[in-house]
């Protein structure tokens, strides 16, 4: 008997006995406190990750009308010397200033550029056709003008009737208007509301539809306008956000993104 015991109380000392598996024992719970502490923070990920959870992109767009019109033109004259081509185009300055006056522009909307200059020269060539030298030939003159006003009508049809300008013998270009709005900053915000709220009513449609809850937003994002001409459709939508100019009747439209934690 007192053999067996010793035999009992040797086999305990050694490494293959009790110690081991207090040693088994420490490594299983450590294994299972690990795994239950990479499964919650797998379930807060989830949960609470901003790549997961509920998203939905929300949109609005509205359409309006501009009320600001910018017109610009530019007229030139060619005179021998400096001192007649200043003569020339001194004179259509005050043509055209008439001309704009007499159909309802008023001096406060209109705006005379300074004049610029550059020397004219000509080429002279031998009778063979070779290159002599270039000399001085005149000076031509050029003058732009803006007319910025909120009479968007009135502004448009001067625009569109330069006639009595170019039989005059004036050398008058006139281009496309342009179109502002000076409440834009008020679309955006309406728009940015209205697309927030659609956004979040199509969350409220997935959590109807998962079974889950709306837990806490996590992000928001806003996208870019594109400010477009009106009916002219989605293919004129840029990566950085359209803004039209050449139209006097715009749409607005901006798309807002939702992410919210599902619970």
């Amino acid at each position: 008997m007192e053999e067996e015991r010793r035999d009992a109380e040797s086999r305990l000392r050694m490494p293959g006995g009790w110690s081991a598996i207090a040693v088994a024992l420490i490594l299983v719970l450590g294994a299972v406190a690990c795994v239950t502490i990479a499964s919650r923070g797998f379930v807060r990920y989830k949960t609470f990750g901003g790549g997961d959870g509920l998203t939905a992109t929300g949109s609005a767009s509205c359409d309006f009308e501009s009320d600001l019109i910018v017109w610009r033109g530019s007229f030139s004259a060619y005179g021998a010397t400096t001192k007649e081509a200043y003569e020339i185009i001194k004179n259509d300055a005050e043509v055209v200033r008439k001309y704009l006056l007499d159909n309802g522009v008023s001096e406060s909307e209109l705006v005379f550029s300074s004049v610029d200059i550059s020397q004219r020269y000509r080429t002279e060539y031998d009778e063979n056709g070779n290159y002599i030298r270039d000399y001085p030939d005149g000076y031509d003159l050029y003058q732009s003008l803006t007319v910025t006003s909120t009479d968007l009508d009135k502004v448009e049809l001067v625009s569109r009737d330069i006639t009595k300008l170019i039989e005059s013998g004036i050398e008058f270009s006139s281009y496309s208007p342009e179109y502002y709005c000076t409440r834009l900053d008020e679309v955006k915000l309406e728009l940015i509301e209205k697309a927030t709220d659609n956004a979040r009513q199509r969350i409220d449609i997935l959590v109807e539809g998962t079974g889950c809850r709306r837990g806490k937003l996590l992000t928001a994002s806003l996208g870019v306008f594109q400010i477009t001409a009106t009916n002219s459709g989605s293919g004129e939508y840029t990566y950085d956000g359209a803004f039209d100019t050449r139209s006097r009747y715009k749409t607005a439209t901006v798309t807002v993104r939702l992410n919210y934690a599902s619970e």
